[in-house]
């Protein structure tokens, strides 16, 4: 799946609210995101990281669990990347109340836009095996509802950070 639009937020605060880091506001605003945390922190751009979720699409889909890899990065034009995929860790074993889920090489975008410094280019794009038994329907009508939640609610959390 692929994502991408226009935030009404200069590239900076776009970044404070969606970057990987524990305790940062994305818990907040994120729908999809229950709890976030740092498992090992490998380098100041690199670490091994669990995301969980919320039950979703009235519950049929069950909590889940995610265990990445996942690398920050600036770009000398300003851009902001945050890249990840699934890695096995063993200070991170499956939780019995969570589904263990898998992720594909993903990751977001920051992206200024030259001359207009109050609007960011947001890019995200991911492949993710929920895990469990759903069927390819139930993820299939999920996926692109969430994606649109996503950029409606960042834009909402945005305009809170600077308000």
């Amino acid at each position: 799946y692929r994502g991408e639009g226009i935030v009404p937020a200069s590239p900076q605060d776009v970044w404070e609210c969606i970057k990987p880091v524990a305790g940062g506001p994305r818990t907040r605003w994120d729908q999809n995101v229950k709890d976030f945390e740092v498992i090992e922190a490998v380098s100041d751009t690199v670490s091994v990281c669990r995301t969980t979720t919320p039950s979703a699409f009235m519950r049929i889909i069950s909590p889940r669990e995610f265990v990445d890899v996942v690398l920050i990065k600036q770009y000398e034009d300003g851009t902001m990347l945050s890249a990840a995929t699934n890695v096995e860790h063993p200070l991170c074993l499956p939780q019995p109340d969570f589904v263990r889920g898998f992720n594909y090489p993903c990751g977001c975008f920051c992206i200024p836009l030259p001359g207009e410094p109050d609007r960011t280019q947001l890019l995200s794009f991911f492949q993710t095996d929920l895990g469990g038994y759903l069927p390819q329907t139930v993820v299939d009508s999920f996926f692109p509802t969430s994606i649109a939640g996503f950029y409606s609610n960042l834009t909402k959390a945005v305009k809170t950070l600077k308000a």
